[in-house]
């Protein structure tokens, strides 16, 4: 018997994506609200209390509004706001992140997405604090570039207006108060002693991202060299399908000198480069803020909730 499946907010940014990449699952039913039921609480309590697998694609407060609305203890909820990610009972639906991630995922009734930010930093930053490379005291910091797709509906008007100032056109940090809603989860899913300095900064590309993390080799708890973490991490992902480290030195990656933005927009890969030199590295991650950042998570979660193999969904997608 087919598995129903309700896509909660599914003309959202990431809701689109999710039920873009859930058409052609054999294994699942897909069942919608009608357009003229969409604000009746009784017509939308009854789905999600009549799924299998619920997506929560919303927003803080709509989402621990749907979730106080499921009574029936068979509904598994997989959340791709940020209401729950630090939430007592909540599984972090990152399969990657350690060995027993992935059956944790399995057996919880309620699985929070990573933010797109938080998917890169924590990928490359908690194999390390783990293995006692770096400290849960170092004093991180991270720097973020993102296309604008990641801010919702509103910024991709923004951008997509063709009247829109010309400072839109620029790369904007933002989040200035250092204050970013993804600091809970990036600071306790990677075990640090406080958060990271994070400087997010958005530009006029639909989609994709980047996120780099400087480390001090001296001031690390093992002084590695860059070849060596790229190893430690190259080990600690062997064998994962959508997280690869690449070869370092990683040159013939580059473009005359650059990393380029986009080369895993419409997958779910996030790809790890280690650069450096004999007193710094820097880590960085590449990805789709849309893929490995939202929606592929979130199908990669319920692949593995189901049995399926975890990249039903994905496959078109995989480089």
């Amino acid at each position: 018997m087919k598995k129903k499946v309700f896509v909660d907010g599914q003309h959202g940014t990431t809701g689109l994506k999710i039920r873009e990449r859930l058409n052609g699952i054999k294994e699942i039913e897909v069942i919608e609200i009608p357009e003229d039921k969409r604000k009746d609480p009784a017509a939308k309590q009854k789905l999600l209390n009549g799924a299998d697998i619920v997506f929560l694609c919303l927003p803080d407060d709509a989402a621990r509004e749907s979730v106080s609305l499921i009574t029936s203890d068979a509904v598994r909820v997989i959340d791709g706001s940020t209401a729950h990610r630090v939430s007592e009972g909540w599984v972090y639906g990152l399969p990657e992140l350690r060995e027993e991630q992935r059956a944790l995922i399995k057996e919880s009734r309620r699985v929070t997405v990573p933010g797109c930010h938080a998917a890169g930093f924590i990928l490359m930053l908690y194999p390390l604090v783990a293995r006692g490379i770096v400290s849960p005291d170092y004093p991180v910091t991270c720097h973020a570039v993102a296309g604008y797709s990641g801010g919702g509906k509103a910024m991709i008007a923004d951008y997509e207006n063709k009247s829109a100032p010309d400072y839109v056109r620029k790369p904007r940090p933002y989040s200035l108060a250092l204050e970013h809603k993804h600091l809970p989860e990036m600071t306790k899913i990677t075990g640090l002693a406080r958060p990271p300095v994070f400087a997010p900064t958005v530009v006029d590309v639909y989609s994709g991202e980047i996120v780099s993390i400087p480390l001090v080799l001296e001031r690390l708890e093992k002084r590695l060299s860059a070849a060596e973490i790229r190893q430690t991490l190259a080990e600690y992902y062997a064998g994962e399908r959508f997280v690869k480290v690449m070869p370092y030195p990683p040159d013939e990656h580059l473009k005359n000198g650059f990393l380029t933005f986009t080369d895993c927009n419409g997958t779910n890969n996030l790809e790890i480069f280690v650069f450096g030199n004999k007193d710094r590295v820097l880590l960085s991650a590449r990805y789709d803020n849309l893929g490995k950042g939202a929606s592929g998570t979130a199908v990669q979660d319920m692949n593995i909730i189901l049995g399926l193999p975890e990249t039903t969904g994905l496959e078109a997608v995989v480089a």
